[in-house]
């Protein structure tokens, strides 16, 4: 990592060039303007664009026919390289980006101008996928950032300068935090990761003005605790299919007597079930809606008898109290790691009478998408597969290990999937890598890796990725188009019918959201890994991707963001 060269004062962590006219920008982002944000093509408030993250830009200004005259306007290089995967906050033309080993900065959205820099001075920490940072939360003049360390950080928008730091978990445990925040009314909420090291999960919900816990909610219940439907623990009920249909070749009878031989009674303590990627707000219900990531360890199931609840679950919470409204299990005992890790988006849909129902999305790592009534939590269909599968869910052995489509990385792996409502389509990125899964049982040691096993690629076949188009409303793939490599970044489409994604090769696409057409493509230089945004200056439409590369799929590292603007 590389210092950048500038006439600087430091201030409370906060890195200020002179003479930034920030002042003539600014403005507070209310809790209204957060609700409100996906009807407005001028800013970019949310991580998913609105609080449901659905990553659909209303304006009609970009279409499939002119989308060839998006240029480059400017390119803001931030010195910072190691698996890029921001999506801007831009507000009333200030655009705020974190980057790897979270970094702030703060932009002209303009012109690119650096307004500010922030470096957070991380602790210890211990990471299984790349030292990345998603994003921050912006509330009223303060910004949100989730660290590597497991802290959750308040600046102040204007300067930089720290407000204040709470740590949300003992990193040295292996807890991680690498997702964008998201707001509800006056409260910042967040996950926390490290499944991979043997931790707890949990939800947190903190006050936005001082950082003080509000709630709680673990992802991993005690063996008192009962689940929405009565059941205590995390054994749960031995369910052996997956949504009741694909069986999961589970040893029932065996697990039981595990957990009648007492031996496995505080696996619980370390059951993993991390909260991945940014959470989505009902807020005409109050609502929380959350996806899970694996067991702990991933591949080993001898250890943790039982459904493992409530790890690889889509999950409702009050979003005032924390407490669980119900939850849907995709994956009872997952000795995968299919994690649910995507963000969940909400949506109207279809449900099996043709009545339109409330419903929240979810693009797995199965290769499947879910819609779950929001209400209940009943699965209204599956779709499709959007890749491959072979030899789903059958048992990782020793040695060799066993072959299984779609590989440990998905399907979906954390990439957004955005939702468009005129389309009536749900675009996800996946990856099709064939794999072996290999078992091994392995003791839990403080901060190293725990995965009871590895998942390893098959020399010699052939790994690609696909931009997919998935009707919620039917579950069917009504297009896809496929690439080189695997996939893994995220999808943002427009109400003037175009889906903009990216690709390891550095190819920034867009491709007609009605056919899937490639109508424009440009070449970034690293790996564009991270899911776009959009928004306007002065009325002229803007989108904006870093181009920084992935860990996970070996991504050419890059440090650029690049911003394009209409012709």
């Amino acid at each position: 990592m590389r210092a950048r060269l500038t006439s600087v004062r430091v201030m409370s962590g906060a890195v200020l060039l002179f003479g930034a006219a920030f002042g003539t920008h600014a403005s507070a982002a209310t809790w209204d303007e957060l609700v409100a944000a996906g009807g407005q093509s001028k800013n970019w408030l949310n991580y998913g664009g609105d609080l449901g993250q659905m990553r659909f830009w209303p304006s009609k200004a970009i279409t499939p026919d002119n989308v060839k005259n998006l240029k480059v306007k400017y390119i803001f290089q931030t010195s910072v390289v190691g698996s890029f995967q921001t999506t801007p906050i831009v507000e009333n033309g200030v655009m705020y980006i974190t980057t790897p080993y979270n970094h702030v900065f703060a932009l002209d959205a303009a012109t690119g101008k650096e307004l500010w820099h922030f470096q957070h001075k991380l602790a210890t920490n211990y990471l299984c996928c790349g030292p990345n940072n998603r994003g921050v939360a912006i509330l009223g003049d303060m910004l949100y950032m989730g660290t590597l360390d497991a802290h959750l950080i308040a600046l102040n928008k204007k300067t930089g300068e720290k407000e204040w730091d709470v740590e949300v978990a003992d990193s040295e445990m292996g807890y991680s935090e690498t997702h964008a925040p998201v707001i509800y009314k006056d409260k910042v909420i967040i996950g926390i990761s490290g499944a991979e090291y043997g931790i707890r999960g949990f939800i947190s919900a903190y006050d936005a003005k001082d950082g003080k816990l509000a709630w709680r909610w673990h992802t991993i219940p005690t063996p008192d605790e009962a689940g929405p439907d009565g059941i205590k623990g995390w054994e749960g009920a031995f369910v052996e299919k997956a949504d009741g249909q694909n069986t999961l070749n589970r040893d029932i009878a065996g697990e039981k007597a595990a957990i009648a031989s007492g031996k496995y009674a505080d696996a619980w303590r370390r059951g993993g079930g991390s909260n991945w990627m940014t959470n989505s707000i009902d807020v005409q219900r109050g609502m929380v809606f959350a996806t899970t990531g694996n067991p702990s360890p991933d591949l080993d199931g001898s250890g943790r008898p039982g459904d493992n609840r409530w790890s690889d679950s889509l999950v409702a919470l009050d979003a005032d109290t924390g407490k669980v409204k119900w939850a849907y299990q995709y994956l009872p005992h997952d000795v995968w790691d299919l994690d649910s890790a995507s963000p969940p988006v909400l949506a109207e849909v279809r449900d099996e009478s043709g009545n339109m129902v409330p419903a929240v999305l979810h693009g797995g790592k199965t290769g499947w998408v879910y819609a779950n009534h929001r209400e209940t939590g009943k699965l209204i269909r599956r779709s499709e597969p959007m890749i491959p599968h072979e030899n789903l869910f059958a048992l990782p052995t020793p040695g060799q290990g066993t072959r299984m489509l779609p590989g440990a990385n998905g399907g979906v792996e954390w990439s957004p999937c955005a939702w468009s409502p005129d389309t009536r389509l749900f675009y996800c990125v996946n990856l099709h890598q064939p794999m072996h899964y290999i078992v091994k049982n392995e003791p839990w040691e403080k901060g190293k890796l725990w995965l009871g096993g590895a998942f390893v690629a098959i020399p010699g076949e052939k790994q690609w990725g696909n931009v997919a188009a998935v009707s919620p409303d039917t579950g069917k793939m009504l297009w896809e188009a496929r690439t080189e490599q695997p996939m893994i970044g995220g999808t943002m489409t427009t109400a003037g019918g175009v889906v903009f994604a990216g690709e390891a090769n550095g190819a920034f696409n867009a491709y007609d959201a009605k056919t899937g057409a490639k109508v424009w493509t440009f070449q970034a230089g690293a790996g564009v890994n991270a899911a776009p945004m959009a928004f306007e200056i002065d009325g002229k439409p803007h989108v904006a991707v870093a181009a920084g590369g992935n860990f996970q799929i070996n991504a050419k590292y890059g440090d650029a963001l690049v911003v394009f603007a209409l012709d």
